[in-house]
């Protein structure tokens, strides 16, 4: 097997100016602060405590509902399961930020439930970040349990069932152990999202400030670049025992489960059980978006619910439409040299040998945990003078790099399943290694391409932590108009873009999904 080395050069190039340097430059701006003077101050520990009782609750919350709902999913005979798995990822499509305003409309002072209900209790503080951070995260543990359950391999069940081994015992002796490595993974993936976020503790957190939202303040609301650095560096810890635990599973664990398609038994029980907790999960992931929906299309809520189309037309006029083309262009972008980069490398990486394979995959894996505010600080100290900072392309290279591990590991799990002699046969046949990725891999992965062109696209419509320290007043992406309009009071403007962003997330996915059943 060739190694190849010119791609491999050139791949590492590449994560040299994206990842690496960009890094380097926040971390070697550390010497110039008083660090002993940020971490001591009351504000920051008040800022570190609150993220991590607020991130601990909603990971434990996250990866309890995530377990339970793919559970429901993998393990009973509910009819309509693509609708309930649609219906609990659709927060994957919307900015964190809108969870939050989500359940200002819906919970807050005026709140639509707030009075209805004659509710007196309080969304804004610790309650209301764990409540939206669960509803912004769980649907990534969600997913990842299903994929899991998905390749178990069901005949040690039936096994356990022929030789009398009661469900408990079945459930301690084949189902933890099963899941101990892969839920390790998934709770340092779940923390890592919400402790780096700022964007639900900036809507409901109220005096219950947060370390992403503390550098949020420094850097955008006083240009702070100082204390915003050390923030950062400390956010990095959560990345880096991730990265290294994601390293040390991708190194270790070679288990491989063999899925076998087994009827599952009659149990009405479970099945009640499941429709229960499948309808229930999908009406509380639906009511923000509903609330959306009513505060787009009313005058002035509370005080005038009346029906109109003026807060459309309103946000039109401030520039919606000209974000939402910014937001589409970079998108785009995004996706399709994104998915290229992430293909190439995962070739680069799986389809031969020796250790520089082993480093470029640990180079493509390690934005899989950095937090957005973080790699978007990066750039704007690294890049800050250069040709490309102020420009677009900085916008679709922060982005593809926030992105990158996982669509990579995408095709790098479908690279692994293909043989792995193809290439010497195809050298022996005289067939060019360009040749062998047109015509033998490329069709074979074609699924995999969209669900990594969907994946690049989506996420790049919704961040707003990775591009708020970098962009302009011409390129701003649509994500970035909700909190300032939030700020303006224009909560009706706010919402509108939440549900312009989700319709275009929708059409994105729904195109991919009709891709896919074509070409299969």
């Amino acid at each position: 097997m060739k190694k190849n080395y010119g791609l491999k050069a050139i791949l590492a190039l590449f994560f040299l100016f994206a990842v690496i340097c960009p890094l380097a430059a926040l971390l070697a701006g550390l010497k110039d602060v008083d660090i002993g003077a940020v971490i001591s101050s009351g504000q920051f520990m008040d800022a570190l405590i609150h993220s991590l009782v607020s991130a601990v609750l909603s990971t434990v919350i996250s990866v309890a509902c995530g377990l339970l709902l793919a559970w429901c999913i993998a393990r009973s005979n509910i009819r309509g399961k693509a609708v309930f798995s649609m219906l609990l990822t659709l927060p994957m499509l919307i900015p964190s930020i809108s969870h939050g305003m989500g359940l200002v409309m819906l919970l807050g002072q005026n709140g639509v439930l707030t009075n209805l209900l004659g509710l007196k209790g309080s969304i804004y503080g610790l309650s209301g970040i764990v409540t939206g951070s669960v509803i912004y995260s769980f649907p990534i543990a969600f997913l990842m349990f299903v994929d899991i359950f998905t390749y178990e391999d069901m005949s040690v069940y039936t096994s356990a069932e022929v030789m009398g081994v009661p469900k408990y015992r079945q459930f301690l002796d084949i189902t933890l152990p099963y899941l101990k490595k892969p839920m390790i993974s998934i709770v340092f993936t779940v923390f890592t999202m919400v402790v780096t976020d700022y964007g639900v503790p900036l809507m409901v957190g109220g005096k219950y400030t947060t370390l992403p939202v503390l550098m949020y303040q420094q850097v955008i609301g006083l240009l702070d670049f100082g204390k915003g650095t050390v923030i950062g560096a400390v956010l990095l810890i959560p990345a880096v025992v991730t990265f290294l635990i994601d390293a040390l599973h991708n190194e270790k664990s070679g288990q491989h489960f063999v899925t076998e398609k087994t009827e599952k038994k009659e149990n009405r029980v479970r099945d009640r059980v499941s429709y229960l907790f499948c309808t229930l999960s999908g009406i509380l992931v639906a009511l923000p978006i509903l609330a959306f929906a009513l505060l787009t299309f009313v005058k002035k809520y509370p005080l005038d619910n009346s029906f109109t189309l003026a807060n459309i037309q309103r946000s039109l006029e401030m520039g919606a439409g000209r974000y939402l083309s910014n937001s589409l262009v970079i998108s785009a972008a995004v996706a399709v040299f994104g998915t290229m980069l992430a293909y190439l490398a995962a070739y680069a990486s799986s389809r031969s040998t020796g250790k520089s394979s082993r480093v470029l995959h640990l180079a493509a894996i390690t934005s899989l945990s950095l937090p957005g505010m973080v790699l978007g600080l990066s750039y704007a100290v690294f890049y800050k003078g250069s040709f490309i900072y102020g420009t677009m392309g900085i916008l679709v290279l922060v982005n593809i790099i926030h992105f990158f591990a996982s669509a990579y590991l995408l095709a790098y799990n479908s690279f692994g399943k293909i043989n792995e002699n193809l290439e010497d046969a195809g050298q022996m046949l005289g067939i060019s290694r360009f040749h062998m990725i047109k015509d033998i891999f490329l069709p074979q992965m074609k699924g995999t391409l969209c669900e990594m062109f969907s994946y690049f696209f989506v996420n790049s419509m919704i961040t707003i932590s990775a591009v708020s320290f970098l962009t302009t007043v011409k390129n701003m992406p649509l994500a970035l108009m909700i909190p300032q309009y939030e700020a303006q009071m224009l909560l009706e403007s706010s919402a509108f873009v939440s549900l312009l962003i989700l319709g275009v997330n929708l059409l994105i996915k729904g195109g991919v999904y009709i891709i896919k059943k074509k070409a299969a």
